[in-house]
């Protein structure tokens, strides 16, 4: 890319953005991390606590690639703050449920705003990288991490000592957030000109290095499945490694919430250190070595005693975590003209796919245990093998 067709990188921007992605996804992380509290309210068994996940998920998912899709014909600079007052709504509503539809329908409203929120979220940040485009992810990214690994921690300190109620405290977190948005919104039009015109100045190299349908679809496949087997080990601990440590190690819940954050936490580091790396040795490496890496300490986890339990996790999680920016940027490198498709299609799947390993592992731990849950995950980075058939494209 030559100097004259490469776009400035706003990093006060990104980190405004990455703000943004902290709080909204802080606010999201509320909902697992209030799990043995609802539990124990409201007498729920696995299953149930399976739903609840499925529900927001779900909620999250399927309006994800239909507002990607709208705001690249239509860019709608100020709709992630429509977003966050149906997340504000949600978390409200939640607080002062009384029955477990009402907490159905509340974690359905805060799906939505994260649905709502991602696409075009997704969308500036890739605007404003310029040439940055691993590290603009990673910092978008890291502030999501950083927010769901901070739910533990205030479930910990606030909610569990203080009860239900207390989660509607958190409602002011979504007004600073849409005002952070507001001054992204007013950002937007003269970051994306500068964007745009500097596509328009590579528009014949575009051309020449555009993807035949079929590097597209099998690329966009494979990248699904990876997807779908990290979301798949990674929502065992969202949903229930809280359970897990208090059966198999007697911990108690505050205890148990702060394990949790720190797992949760080491994939923030892993996002941004795999954005940073993967500008440097390139996206394929980095899938290939965040997806297959973890499977030795993933095999040996469900035997490790409390130390090396927390030890594991961390590594596991930071190593996993590497991907996703990397991820994102493959598919954007595919279709580099439907940022907000692709940013509302991956975002989307982190929640659908959730969700229904969500369903899945509340079956399997209600008839089997939670301890059995793990040992079987342990062996889905094999999956990771399939990243032998991604196509290798040239990073753009």
């Amino acid at each position: 890319m030559t100097t004259a067709t490469r776009s400035k990188t706003y990093l006060s921007v990104l980190v405004v953005l990455g703000s943004t992605h902290l709080l909204n996804d802080l606010m999201q992380s509320l909902i697992p991390a209030s799990y043995p509290i609802l539990k124990e309210a409201y007498g729920l068994n696995f299953v149930q606590i399976g739903m609840i996940t499925l529900t927001f998920q779900i909620a999250g998912a399927l309006l994800q690639p239909i507002m990607g899709m709208a705001t690249d014909r239509f860019p709608a600079p100020y709709s992630p703050v429509v977003g966050m007052m149906f997340t504000l709504s949600g978390l409200v509503n939640l607080a002062f449920a009384q029955t477990y539809e009402m907490i159905l329908i509340s974690v359905m409203l805060i799906g939505i705003g994260s649905s709502i929120f991602h696409p075009e979220a997704t969308r500036m940040a890739r605007y404003a990288a310029g040439s940055k485009q691993g590290l603009a992810q990673g910092i978008f990214q890291v502030g999501g991490q950083a927010g769901g690994a901070l739910g533990p921690v205030f479930a910990a300190l606030i909610i569990v000592p203080w009860g239900q109620p207390s989660l509607a405290w958190f409602a002011v977190l979504a007004l600073l957030a849409m005002l952070l948005l507001i001054w992204i919104g007013s950002k937007q039009r003269k970051i994306s000109a500068e964007f745009l015109t500097m596509r328009a100045g590579r528009q014949a190299e575009l051309e020449v290095h555009a993807h035949a349908p079929i590097t597209i679809g099998i690329g966009l496949a494979v990248l699904t499945f990876l997807m779908f087997t990290k979301n798949f080990y990674g929502e065992s601990f969202r949903s229930f490694y809280t359970f897990y440590l208090i059966e198999r190690f007697d911990l108690s819940i505050p205890a148990s919430q702060m394990m949790l954050f720190v797992f949760l936490f080491a994939a923030a580091v892993g996002v941004l250190i795999g954005g940073i790396i993967g500008d440097r040795i390139g996206r394929y490496r980095i899938i290939w070595i965040s997806i297959l890496g973890p499977l030795p300490l993933t095999l040996i986890l469900p035997y490790a005693d409390l130390f090396w339990t927390g030890v594991l996790t961390i590594m596991i999680n930071l190593i996993m975590a590497s991907a996703f920016a990397s991820i994102l940027l493959y598919a954007m490198d595919l279709l580099p003209n439907r940022i907000g498709l692709i940013g509302g299609l991956f975002y989307g799947l982190n929640f659908g796919l959730g969700g229904v390993a969500a369903g899945f592992l509340g079956v399997l731990a209600e008839n089997y245990g939670v301890e059995t849950v793990y040992l079987i995950c342990s062996f889905l980075p094999l999956a990771g093998l399939l990243a032998w058939f991604l196509p290798r494209i040239d990073e753009g």
